[in-house]
């Protein structure tokens, strides 16, 4: 009777080790999957976001959609006729080429179009020109922020001349 009690503890020990083991190995899987989903994948790495006409938007959400982008190492192509305002922001990322045809629209900050104040706007300023090349951060700083109501038009032609690259079959 012991022998038996006891063969039947040791089966019971063993299946709970069992169970325990598939447990760890599902679990050590389901991790495994889930780390491979936070790394940006090859895929990833290759996809391609083009740009139509954008007209611009809220500077936050902008930034938002540059910082994913940018960590899932999406390339991005400014294509469209126009790209405004925050769109200019894609010139940034690492990348990034542009249509020599697409109008770029730039202005400074501001609140729907109001003057923010002089701290504000030198802020939200820098802000900007972070992802503009050297010669087009030099300009927007001293020239192009202080237009807020209307756009500074420059061509993608003019842009590429400033260091963004045309994309190609552009």
């Amino acid at each position: 009777m012991l022998a038996q009690n006891t063969a039947s503890s040791a089966a019971a020990l063993i299946g709970r080790r069992r169970t325990l083991f598939h447990s760890a190995a599902k679990a050590a899987a389901v991790l495994g999957l889930a780390l491979m989903a936070l790394q940006p994948s090859a895929a990833a790495a290759q996809q391609t976001y083009v740009v139509g006409s954008d007209r611009g938007g809220y500077l936050h959400d902008r930034l938002i959609e540059l910082k994913n982008l940018q960590q899932n190492g999406v390339r991005v192509e400014i294509r469209g006729k126009v790209c405004y305002s925050t769109c200019t922001m894609f010139l940034g990322l690492p990348g990034a080429c542009v249509d020599p045809a697409t109008t770029f629209g730039f202005h400074g900050p501001s609140r729907g179009g109001r003057r923010l104040t002089q701290e504000k706007f030198d802020y939200f300023s820098r802000v900007m020109a972070g992802y503009y090349p050297a010669p087009l951060k030099s300009w927007f700083m001293a020239e192009g922020r202080n237009r807020i109501s209307g756009v500074h038009k420059i061509k993608g032609s003019e842009i590429i001349r400033m260091g963004v690259p045309a994309c190609r079959n552009a």
